[in-house]
């Protein structure tokens, strides 16, 4: 027996149960007709005239209803007599290269085939001038060259710094379609100047470049599209504080200020920009953030699929799985921490051979004498909590909590023979 074995599989996993989280819940529950009408209503697509090339800029977040969205507005273009064109609009991700980019954005679903329209990828950018604060700016070629831009994206609060523009519209026009270029520029003096470089650098591209409208979109807690706001240029940078202050409301919590272990089943680029929400776990790879609850011990299981191995935010997580860990491109992940200037976030936690180790390290390391009750939760990943699992012995504090539902008896998690959950 190994070493690691001999230390590992005394320790018990304790027995959990399910639990429903609930949340404030508003919705749109016809997302594609309520998009028509917003883009109807603004009268945007009377500013494409027939002939024109039309640049749709995307990124590279699982949002809810997106490629959809995307599929509309293309349509909508084309109505106008116009050829739309799909960019990659995502800083430094898919190994900064226009090739990783364009199949970052295949994989989440724009194919030409489903949208419409091309994809059209590169890293070369144009500088269309320099921010109030000295910085020069740049925009992606194709999208300047083009004789309009139009872009979607979810507005949410940033994982590494605070300030009325987070994730967002203006973070997308510095950063999205700034390109690595952009990025590393925006990042170069650390993320304690982000709340004050992105809108300065994306005030440029707003004045000197194509671009005709942004679409913004909140999502409740339940990953739901729950607000659609079509904006022209001219209101792009009034309006996105407010919007961020909602997103920030309506975000999703786990509902324990305090425990000993929280297992992330996955982690991902197209979850969020550090893999995971920060702001949900309390784990922060910046001294420009704070809050969420106090975990003494955090781990992940896996990496999505549509991450492409980019495992961005392991690093400041405890422990992980050898299956994560051959997953784990350098390629995708490290020109990520190169751009944003943060190597914390890429490096490698302990790796073990299975999940039910990752459990069992977590609980040994936790500094509990009566390991028998340590404090467990489990969830899938910041995007879906919903329903978590936690230990039970943490079902009194549940019962006191009214937006807890417990909605399943105690039971043993299943792992399989080689140790890894079912």
């Amino acid at each position: 027996m190994s070493t690691i074995n001999r230390l590992l599989d005394p320790i018990v996993v304790p027995k959990v149960v399910k639990v429903k989280q609930t949340f404030e819940r508003p919705v749109i529950h016809d997302v594609l007709g309520e998009f028509k009408s917003r883009l109807a209503a603004k009268s945007v697509m009377s500013q494409i005239k027939p002939g024109q090339k039309i640049a749709v800029a995307v990124g590279s977040r699982g949002i809810s209803n997106l490629p959809e969205m995307v599929k509309i507005l293309v349509h909508e273009i084309k109505k106008a007599g116009a050829e739309p064109f799909i960019v990659p609009a995502m800083g430094s991700h898919g190994s900064a290269t226009a090739e990783g980019q364009r199949n970052m954005l295949i994989g989440l679903g724009y194919t030409e085939e489903y949208v419409g329209a091309p994809i059209k990828a590169t890293m070369e950018t144009v500088q269309v001038g320099v921010s109030a604060n000295g910085f020069p700016v740049f925009f992606d070629k194709y999208a300047y060259e083009a004789d309009g831009t139009v872009f979607i994206n979810r507005i949410k609060p940033h994982v590494a710094f605070r300030g009325p523009y987070e994730s967002g519209l203006m973070k997308f026009i510095t950063i999205g379609l700034g390109k690595q270029k952009g990025a590393d520029i925006c990042h170069d003096l650390g993320f304690g100047k982000m709340a004050e470089n992105i809108p300065a650098m994306a005030k440029v591209s707003l004045a000197k470049t194509n671009i005709l409208f942004a679409v913004g979109l909140v999502e409740n807690a339940y990953h739901e599209t729950c607000r659609i706001e079509v904006l022209k240029n001219s209101e792009i940078v009034e309006t996105e504080p407010s919007l961020q202050a909602e997103a920030k409301r309506l975000c999703p919590k786990i509902y324990f200020d305090k425990f000993d272990v929280l297992i992330l089943d996955e982690i991902g680029k197209d979850i969020s920009g550090s893999g995971y929400d920060t702001n949900i776990v309390g784990r922060y790879h910046t001294p420009f953030c704070t809050g969420g609850p106090d975990i003494t011990r955090i781990a992940v299981l896996d990496v999505t699929n549509h991450s492409h191995g980019n495992a961005n935010g392991v690093g400041i997580l405890d422990f992980t799985t050898k299956r994560l860990f051959d997953k784990f491109s350098f390629e995708d992940t490290y020109p990520n921490a190169l751009t944003s200037t943060v190597p914390t976030s890429v490096k490698m936690p302990m790796v073990l051979k299975n999940d039910k180790q990752v459990f069992q390290a977590c609980i040994k390391t936790c500094n509990r004498l009566d390991k028998e009750n340590v404090t467990l939760i489990r969830v899938k990943n910041t995007l879906s909590l919903g329903e978590i699992e936690i230990s039970e012995n943490l079902i009194p504090l549940a019962r006191e909590n009214q937006f807890l539902e417990i909605v399943s008896e105690p039971y043993d998690l299943p792992f399989d023979d080689k140790g890894n959950l079912l």
